[in-house]
């Protein structure tokens, strides 16, 4: 499909959407659907198995909103104080934080944080009319959920991280994996994908278990684990990973026995320490798989706009889920996200490369396309409505349970 076969294809299921949520109704928005001001909510965790982090993606939208602001707002007019809500750590959590900033009347929700928590809380927000957009979301499940065009992710689909973490369980030559996950949509796509690519290069996955969100005692995992007599182990985990890599190195298949890898929900600083506390050197040898953050430049800027920030994890992506639904605002000239979905993805492919709010602004307008190459790195949008290239960081631990990033690998829906 051209893209602005797309584009009108999104506009048009989307007020359909709406409509039929309205009884048929008007669109209950303006003459446009707009009143000129683009105004910003977010749903992301303050609490809850991803808390840590949280700090990131929030300070990430206020230093975007700063640069939007700076550089002349959006239709002429700076975005007001984003509203906010705890996504918390169950799917009621996000829903009730969702209403809450769908009730002060937002254009755009930035988050949920997990898959799973925007999965409850996506077709309340678009079938609000209002543009919803996850900058770190990477569960398969999103990719083909009925949203009228208006739910979009500037994470990668886990299809393209399997492809980077399965490189690096194979390249150490490992032949017998076992694989463990949460069992909700992160975890379980993210399970499936990584067996599916291991297997594709010829290694064998001879156990892959998923437990349940809120699991505590994983002796029993450990031992199925050891049992198995496997040569590796990837987690697909959260904050709870640090329990079940307890339970490992206690069953004799920690870093120090087998080789370990993580996903991006173990890509904590804190983990070592987490793990075990006088000797975090126990995580030596471990490594995983994370989205990376592409400008460096950016993470200082962060760290100075937040000084105490512990870990930066998808603070990229949500910076980048901010401009991106700037830049479309901006470029369909209306505040209503009925409209600027549609130009979401021309903003982000085919047009003069950009990498600010400012200098993507100064382009359109000239009268230019443009192509946002984000802090995160291009972004290069599918017709679905999520990045079809990723960059993603290739994270270890040190000798002193330091987490170190050791190099980058791409990864594309094209290999």
């Amino acid at each position: 499909m051209r893209a602005s076969a797309w584009r009108s294809a999104i506009v048009a299921s989307a007020a359909a959407l709406v409509l039929a949520a309205c009884g048929g109704g008007e669109v209950p928005r303006g003459d446009d659907g707009g009143d000129g001001v683009l105004n910003l909510g977010y749903v992301l965790p303050e609490t809850g198995p991803l808390a840590a982090f949280g700090p990131a993606q929030i300070e990430s939208v206020r230093l975007a909103v700063e640069d939007i602001n700076d550089a002349g707002g959006v239709l002429t007019q700076p975005i007001p104080e984003v509203v906010g809500a705890d996504e918390g750590g169950t799917a009621r959590s996000a829903a009730q934080a969702a209403d809450r900033v769908l009730s002060l009347g937002v254009d755009a929700v930035i988050g949920a944080s997990s898959s799973e928590a925007s999965l409850s809380v996506v077709d309340s927000v678009t079938g609000a009319g209002v543009l919803q957009c996850s900058g770190s979301n990477t569960a398969s499940a999103l990719r083909d959920h009925p949203d009228s065009g208006l739910y979009f992710r500037t994470a990668p689909d886990d299809t393209l991280q399997a492809k980077v973490l399965s490189k690096l369980v194979t390249e150490d030559d490992n032949e017998r994996v076992g694989i463990v996950a949460r069992g909700d949509d992160y975890g379980t796509g993210l399970l499936d994908a990584t067996s599916k690519e291991l297997k594709a290069a010829g290694a064998g996955v001879v156990l892959g278990e998923t437990y349940e969100p809120g699991t505590k005692d994983f002796d029993r995992l450990a031992r199925q684990l050891r049992d198995a007599d496997v040569d590796a182990v990837v987690l697909a985990s959260f904050d709870e990973g640090a329990a079940l890599l307890r339970a490992m190195i206690g069953a004799g298949v920690g870093p120090q026995q087998v080789d370990v890898y993580g996903a991006d929900g173990l890509r904590r600083a804190e983990l070592a320490s987490e793990v075990s506390p006088d000797d975090p050197g126990v995580l030596a040898g471990m490594k995983g798989t994370a989205p990376a953050v592409a400008d460096d430049e950016y993470a200082e800027r962060l760290r100075k706009f937040a000084p105490d920030l512990v870990d930066l994890q998808y603070g990229a992506q949500v910076f980048d889920c901010v401009t991106v639904v700037a830049l479309a605002a901006q470029a369909a000239q209306t505040d209503d996200p009925i409209v600027f979905a549609a130009e979401v993805g021309r903003v982000t492919t085919g047009g003069e490369k950009c990498g600010s709010f400012a200098e993507c602004k100064r382009l359109l307008d000239q009268g230019t396309d443009i192509d946002y190459d984000g802090v995160s790195g291009p972004l290069d949008f599918v017709e679905r409505g999520e990045p079809g290239k990723a960059t993603y960081a290739v994270y270890g631990f040190d000798p002193s349970g330091a987490l170190r990033t050791e190099r980058t690998e791409q990864a594309s829906t094209s290999n």
